[in-house]
């Protein structure tokens, strides 16, 4: 006759067998809900974070006539610009409502030095801007030249890209592009 085998071996392979579902679980369906809501925050905040910056270069051109690639300029001005104070505090007379220009950010404020880094990978937003040359020849009546007149153009047209991949703001090339976001 066969000797039956005890009944806690048949309990320890059932545990084991339930532990194992459970990691599959976890591993299979809550981890990646997590990365997916992760993901979900880093690409809202970022495109936050890039329309504030794209607010700050308008503001940029108001005051000073072009743009500026210079992160550390853009945000020091934010900061510290009477103008960008002004406007930030003011209340629309028509729906008064705060005039503020600036969107909050996820935790529900803005904050200027927030215009320096994405947070997903924490690296700095890239910020461009054109430099164009126009040449003119100038010649007199018999053909011969006279002189050529240059000149040197910078920051009509900006460029705001996310390093980690969630979109640009803007065109250095299209003049059509100027303050349009890729994800509008």
């Amino acid at each position: 006759m066969i000797k039956p085998e005890p009944w806690y071996i048949h309990a320890g392979l059932y545990a084991v067998i339930v532990i194992l579902v459970l990691i599959l679980i976890k591993v299979a369906i809550i981890d990646p809900k997590e990365i997916v809501n992760e993901e979900k925050f880093n690409r809202a905040e970022s495109r936050l974070r890039m329309s504030n910056l794209k607010e700050a270069e308008i503001l940029y051109e108001k005051k000073y006539g072009n743009y500026t690639d210079n992160l550390d300029s853009l945000v020091n001005f934010v900061k510290y610009d009477p103008m960008v104070d002004s406007l930030m505090n003011a209340i629309d007379s028509m729906t008064m409502r705060p005039a503020n220009p600036f969107k909050p950010l996820s935790h529900g404020q803005f904050t200027p030095d927030s215009l320096f880094r994405t947070p997903k990978s924490n690296r700095n937003y890239v910020i461009k801007i054109d430099t164009t040359l126009d040449v003119d020849t100038v010649v007199n009546q018999r053909g011969k030249i006279l002189r050529v007149d240059s000149t040197l153009t910078t920051g009509n047209l900006y460029f705001i890209e996310d390093p980690d991949g969630y979109g640009t703001i803007g065109s250095v090339d299209n003049e059509a592009l100027k303050n349009t976001a890729s994800w509008e």
